[in-house]
């Protein structure tokens, strides 16, 4: 019998990608571990570690705290993971990298868009940066702890929902180029989160019952304006609160504060609900009005992926917009370039530009692109 593949896996130091690693090696696979190291606030040993070396680091050597994802602490569960497992693991320094991410972040606010950073991660570096160090060690497959699925499907490989729905993460790996799909592998994307936790304790793995990430790892306190404006000093100004007539009902700390869609903490007080309805970066403004005001009948996105090939005509499908919203029937029609024209059904609400839209048939992801603006009736 033919050797099987060798596996990159991408090892974040939580349980699912600890679970990933042991059920390759069940299978089969030799496992080789790769640790990103992204830079957490706060931490002093970022220029310390070199482009690639050994894990050699002793669980709970340093304490800096624990934030997101790819901290210190979570290279030292990681470590004894792959201690565990009998196998290697290596650290990849990718703080300059991840500072593209960082500045991604920052523009598309100061932008007035929405950004996830999530995704261009898993674009640029899980599915990108990581499949050059995969070839340089001789693996054929990178594979990581999401809940999706890769699978083959009419003859190609296809991206598709994990079957635990409460915990499917498909809708951030849209951007995985359609090539790659072949070499990808989600190992516990076929599982129940619950029976994660409990493969992962049965085989004394060590990460067995640590928490979920739920932060955006480089966010400290998920205070981002605080990021923003460390980062650039008098970049959040004051301006005028608008309602959907142009007069002024207060005044805001910084139009990168808001989010299209937002109830809470929106500042002013009128007897009624209001959410924010649109901003103006150029102008400084936010305007707000009530809950019917949010309603969009479509949208045009850029920079689309497409997982299939591009429809030549539009295309009947679902679109979901949030990480773990509802999908929603629409008409997808591809444009010229990489740009895409979706038409719901029916009108949707909280629909943000700079956030990803994606597409799909049943479970399967047809691709994806980022919403550059909405239409109402008649755009």
């Amino acid at each position: 019998m033919p050797a099987k593949p060798k596996v990159l896996v991408a090892m974040s130091g939580g349980v699912d990608s600890s679970v990933a690693a042991a059920l390759l090696q069940r299978e089969g696979h030799e496992v080789v571990g790769v640790f990103m190291r992204l830079g957490s606030p706060g931490e002093s040993l970022d220029e310390a570690l070199p482009a690639e070396q050994a894990c050699a680091m002793p669980r709970g050597g340093l304490k800096i705290g624990h934030q997101g994802c790819c901290s210190l602490e979570d290279a030292g569960d990681a470590r004894a993971v792959a201690a565990r497992l009998g196998s290697t693991l290596y650290v990849v320094n990718f703080k300059k990298d991840f500072g593209r991410i960082i500045d991604y972040f920052a523009q598309a606010y100061h932008a007035g868009h929405t950004p996830n950073p999530c995704v261009r991660c898993n674009d640029w570096l899980k599915f990108g940066r990581l499949f050059d160090h995969a070839a340089q060690l001789g693996c054929e497959l990178v594979a990581t702890g999401h809940y999706a699925r890769c699978e083959p499907r009419d003859g190609a490989w296809s991206l598709c929902r994990g079957l635990d729905a409460a915990k499917d993460q498909s809708a951030v790996l849209f951007g995985i180029k359609r090539d790659r799909l072949a070499q990808v592998r989600f190992p516990v994307g076929a599982l129940p989160k619950a029976e994660t936790r409990r493969m992962a304790k049965d085989l004394g793995l060590p990460t067995f019952d640590k928490p979920d990430s739920q932060e955006i790892c480089f966010v400290p306190d998920q205070d981002y304006a605080g990021l923003l404006e460390r980062r650039e000093p008098g970049s959040l100004r004051p301006g005028a609160i608008l309602d959907l007539s142009g007069r002024i009902l207060g005044e805001h700390g910084g139009h990168q504060r808001f989010t299209i869609g937002q109830r809470k903490g929106v500042g002013v007080a009128v007897g009624e609900p209001l959410y924010v309805i649109g901003k103006d970066a150029a102008a400084n403004t936010v305007t707000l009005g009530p809950r019917e005001a949010l309603a969009v009948h479509g949208l045009i996105a850029t920079d689309a992926n497409w997982l299939i090939d591009a429809p030549a005509s539009p295309r009947a499908c679902t679109v979901q917009w949030r990480v773990h919203g509802t999908p929603e029937p629409a008409l997808v029609t591809a444009l010229e370039g990489d740009r895409v024209q979706v038409h719901f059904d029916v009108p949707v609400t909280a629909v943000a530009p700079g956030q990803a839209a994606v597409f799909y048939d049943g479970d399967r992801v047809l691709g994806g692109a980022w919403i550059e603006r909405t239409l109402r009736a008649g755009g």
